[in-house]
């Protein structure tokens, strides 16, 4: 199954938490935070604004992005667990500057 998502929502995959603390313990999955960072899956076409005209997302397929604890919808999709979330959920992109 593939999402498509509608007007300024986005699909996120949560990218998977570091499960060592810097001691080197090993957290359980039980015990670990839900991570706060994904990698956007899709894109919808933009936000409708109040005068009719469409404005582009800024976020692209592949970015990965910052967002809060509590942002978002989770979905489950071929057994895989998603995020729908509004652009403005979305609090920044991580760049890697190499």
């Amino acid at each position: 199954m593939k999402l498509r998502p509608l007007h300024d929502r986005v699909i996120v995959k949560r990218l998977d938490q570091e499960t060592k603390t810097a001691s080197g313990i090993v957290l359980p999955d039980a015990a670990a935070e839900k991570p706060d960072q994904g990698k956007i899956l899709a894109v919808g076409n933009g936000k409708i604004l109040e005068n009719g005209s469409l404005r582009a997302l800024e976020l692209k397929v592949g970015d990965t992005v910052l967002f809060g604890k509590y942002s978002g919808q989770t979905v489950k999709v071929n057994g895989e667990e998603l995020l729908v979330m509004r652009e403005e959920d979305i609090m920044a992109v991580v760049e890697n500057n190499a």
